[in-house]
C-alpha cells in the first residue's frame, strides 16, 4: 500500500480481515503510535482551511460569546469581482489575511479588509507553457490553501495547487519560491505510473495537510467515468518539493487489500480520492484521511469485491507513510456514499476512560465514533443485509456496516407516499406518488437499476462538504444534514465512442459486463423544491461523551414559503459548514433563505442572525486582529443548485466579515 522514494516495498504488517472488528483493517496487532489525547493547535488562530490542520472548525476564542453576540455588525467586506462565487474561507498568518480569487492570492489588513497586494498566477501568453484549466483559464484550488513558516517565523509560506501543480510563493509578497520543485511547482502527477494517469491537468481543490516539514495530498480522480486514474496520496518535503511516499488508496500486487479487487487488468481500476478533506494528529503525526468512491460511481460490475480502501478512513504515520490502520464505512459502494468531510478528533469520558476518538460523519446520516488509536468501534458497528442489485453483472455486496450508537442525524429509509412535499404543485405531487409505485424503493442501501432506485437521503443529502465541527473543550459535536432524495436509473451507454472508451477502461468485468451510465435526478420539482417533505436540512447537536444528541433544529428555511408564514423548513441544499466557538456559540451560513446564524451551543436556539442577499459557501473563519475577534463568511451565488424560489438576483461574490462594535 505504500511505496517509499528508492524502493519499492509494502509497508504493511498484515492482519486477517476477519480477525478486525466491524470493518477495521489494522497493520499490526497495536499501532506503532499512539494518537494523543491532546493536541498542539493552536485554537486561537486560523492558519489552515478548518481553523488548522486538525479539522476541527473551533477557536477558543470568547470576546464574541452568548451574552453579546446579538450586538455583532459588519465590520469590513472586500468585493471578488465576477467569476465563481467564493468556497474558501480566508487563512490568517501573522498581520495578513488571505484569501483566493480564481487565478489570483489576494492579501488584506484582517482588521480592515483593506488589500495589502493581490498576486496574478495567469500566464501573460498561452506561450507561456502554462497547464490550463477548463476553457484554457488558470485557476488556484478553491477550497483553500495551506500555510507553513519556519521556527523563527523569517520563512513564510502558502501553498496551493494551480491546475494539478503543487505550488509554493512566499506569504509576505506572493512571489513563487524557485527553490521548491522547479520553478517553485510540483506535478502531483509525479511518482504515479504513467499508465494509469491521463496527460491531463488535475483539478483536483483539496489543498491537502502540512505537518512539520511534510504537505500531503491526495490525486485526484481524473475523470469520473471509468477511465479514472487511481487517486494516491503523496506527501512532498515543504521546503524541496521532494516527493517522501506514496500511499496507494487502490493496493497494488502483493499489498493487503489487493485481493478485494478484481486481479484482470488491475491498472484501470481508478477513483479512491480524497476530494474533501482530512486530519491531522499534530501531537501522535498521524493523518486520517477520508477516500471516496471508486469508479464508475454507480455500477461497480467492473471491480467486483469489496473494494478496498474506498470509502475508508485511513490512518497514516505522517514520518514514514506507514499504514496504521483502517475502516471502510461503505463495502463496493454504488451509491456515490463517499466520505465528504474531514473527520474530527476529541478525547471523550465514557465508562470510567478518556478515549481520544475520532468521529465521522457520512453522507447516508451515520457517524462512527472510532477509537484512534486502532480504528475499532468506541460503540458497536453491525453488518446488516441490504437489497440484491439486479443489474446484469453487478455483484452488490450482501452486507453494509451500520453503527448502533449515536443515532442517526438524517431521516433514512424507505420514501414513503406520507412524505411527499406539500408545498410542491398537485400535478408534481401525482408525479412523485407514480415514480413511488415504479422505482425500486427498498431503504437505504437500495441499489441503482434499469428501472430507477430511490435513495434516501440520496448522495448529495446527509453529511457533506464541511458540515461538522467540535466544541473539543465541552465534548460537544455538531453537523448540518440535507435532506435531498435522489432517483438513481442505470442505462447503458450507447454513444459509440463514450462506449468504445468504458470498455477499454473496463475489462475487469469479462466479456459480458457492460457499461452503464446512471441519469442522476435529485428530484427537483418545478418550483424549486425538493420532492420530500421538510425539514430539507438540519443542524444536530450531540454529546459525544453519552453519543446523545442534544439538540437537532432545522437550519435556516425558504424565503418564499418564509413569507407565507411557513417557518422551519430548513434551507434547501445548503453548502456550509459549522465553527463552534469558546463563546459556546456555533456560527453557520444557508442558501436558500441567505442568512449567516449564531446558535447557542447548548440549546441551537439562535441568538443571532444577518440577512445577505447571496448564499453562504464553506467554512466561516475566525480570528482576532488588534485585540478584536472576527468572524469571516465566503458569500456569493445561490448556492449548490441555482434556486427558483423567489430570491432576487444574487449581490456580488465577496467576503463579509462581522466583529462587535467599538468599546464592545
Amino acid at each position: 500500500m505504500i511505496r517509499r522514494l528508492g524502493a519499492r516495498r509494502a509497508a504493511w504488517l498484515a492482519a486477517p480481515l476477519a480477525a478486525v472488528l466491524a470493518g477495521a483493517w489494522m497493520a499490526a496487532p497495536a499501532a506503532a503510535k499512539s494518537a494523543s489525547t491532546a493536541t498542539s493547535f493552536d485554537y486561537k488562530g486560523w492558519d489552515a482551511y478548518a481553523g488548522g490542520a486538525d479539522s476541527s472548525q473551533y477557536s477558543s476564542l470568547d470576546q464574541v460569546n452568548t451574552g453579546n453576540v446579538g450586538q455583532l455588525q459588519v465590520a469590513w467586506t472586500f468585493e471578488t469581482g465576477p467569476g465563481q462565487s467564493p468556497h474558501f474561507n480566508p487563512l490568517k498568518l501573522g498581520d495578513t489575511l488571505y484569501l483566493i480569487n480564481g487565478s489570483k492570492l489576494i492579501a488584506l489588513d484582517p482588521a480592515t479588509g483593506q488589500q495589502k497586494w493581490a498576486h496574478d498566477y495567469a500566464p501573460a501568453s498561452a506561450a507561456s507553457g502554462a497547464r490550463t484549466g477548463p476553457g484554457g483559464g488558470v485557476r488556484i484550488g478553491d477550497r483553500g490553501m495551506n500555510s507553513w513558516q519556519s521556527p523563527d517565523g523569517k520563512d513564510r509560506r502558502l501553498y496551493f495547487l494551480k491546475n494539478g501543480m503543487l505550488t509554493a510563493v512566499n506569504a509576505d509578497n506572493g512571489d513563487v519560491i524557485p527553490s521548491f520543485g522547479t520553478n517553485g511547482e510540483v506535478d502531483i502527477r509525479t511518482g504515479l505510473e504513467p499508465s494509469k494517469m491521463p496527460d491531463r491537468p488535475l483539478m483536483t481543490s483539496n489543498p491537502g495537510r502540512i505537518y512539520k516539514n511534510t504537505i500531503i495530498i491526495s490525486l485526484p480522480a481524473a475523470a469520473y467515468d471509468y477511465a479514472s486514474a487511481p487517486a494516491d496520496i503523496h506527501a512532498y518535503d515543504v521546503l524541496t518539493g521532494k516527493l517522501k511516499w506514496v500511499f496507494h488508496t487502490v493496493p497494488e500486487k502483493g499489498e493487503p487489500g489487493y485481493d478485494t479487487w478484481p486481479a484482470k487488468d488491475h491498472d484501470k481500476v481508478g477513483g479512491v480520492h480524497n476530494w474533501s478533506e482530512f486530519t491531522v494528529d499534530s501531537n501522535a503525526g498521524i493523518a486520517y484521511i477520508p477516500t471516496g468512491t471508486a469508479r464508475y460511481d454507480f455500477y461497480g460490475g467492473n471491480r467486483e469485491g469489496k473494494n478496498l480502501f474506498a470509502n475508508s478512513i485511513n490512518a497514516i504515520d505522517i514520518a514514514t507513510g506507514k499504514h496504521l490502520w483502517s475502516f471502510q464505512v461503505v463495502h463496493h459502494d454504488l451509491w456515490d456514499f463517499d466520505i465528504p468531510q474531514s473527520p474530527k478528533l476529541m478525547t471523550i469520558h465514557k465508562d470510567g476512560q478518556d478515549i481520544p476518538v475520532l468521529i465521522q460523519a457520512t453522507k447516508f446520516g451515520y457517524i462512527y465514533v472510532l477509537d484512534r488509536r486502532t480504528g475499532k468501534p468506541v460503540w458497536p458497528v453491525k453488518e446488516v443485509p441490504v437489497p440484491k442489485s439486479d443489474v446484469p453483472g453487478e455483484k452488490a455486496w450482501p452486507t453494509q456496516p451500520r453503527p448502533t450508537w449515536p443515532e442517526p442525524f438524517a431521516r433514512q429509509g424507505v420514501f414513503t407516499p406520507e412524505m411527499i412535499n406539500p408545498y410542491i404543485s398537485a400535478e408534481d405531487q401525482a408525479k412523485v406518488r407514480e415514480l413511488l409505485k415504479t422505482a425500486r424503493n427498498e431503504g437505504l442501501n437500495t441499489p441503482p437499476s434499469l428501472q430507477g432506485s430511490i435513495s434516501l437521503p440520496g448522495h448529495n443529502g446527509g453529511a457533506n462538504w464541511g458540515s461538522s465541527a467540535v466544541d473539543p473543550v465541552k465534548h460537544y459535536y455538531f453537523v448540518v444534514s440535507k435532506q435531498m432524495p435522489t432517483f438513481d436509473k442505470l442505462t447503458l451507454e450507447t454513444d459509440p465512442a463514450k462506449l468504445a472508451a468504458a470498455e477499454a477502461a473496463m475489462p475487469n468485468g469479462g466479456g459480458d459486463v457492460k457499461p452503464y451510465k446512471s441519469n442522476v435526478d435529485f428530484m427537483l420539482q418545478s418550483n424549486g423544491l425538493p420532492a420530500i417533505n421538510p425539514p430539507w436540512s438540519l443542524i444536530t447537536g450531540y454529546d459525544m461523551d453519552s453519543g446523545k444528541k442534544i439538540w437537532s433544529l432545522p437550519d435556516g428555511e425558504v424565503t418564499m414559503l418564509a413569507e407565507k408564514g411557513i417557518h422551519d423548513t430548513g434551507s434547501t441544499a445548503p453548502r456550509g459548514g459549522p465553527v463552534a466557538t469558546g463563546g459556546g456559540l456555533v456560527f453557520v451560513g444557508t442558501s436558500s433563505d441567505r442568512k449567516v446564524r449564531a446558535r447557542d451551543e447548548k440549546t441551537g436556539k439562535v441568538l443571532w442572525e444577518q440577512q445577505l442577499d447571496a448564499a453562504s459557501e464553506g467554512v466561516p473563519a475566525v480570528y482576532e486582529a488588534g485585540g478584536k475577534e472576527y468572524v469571516v463568511f465566503a458569500v456569493g451565488g445561490d448556492g449548490l443548485f441555482p434556486p427558483k424560489l423567489g430570491q432576487p438576483k444574487p449581490g456580488p461574490n465577496r467576503y463579509v466579515a462581522f466583529a462587535l462594535p467599538s468599546g464592545k
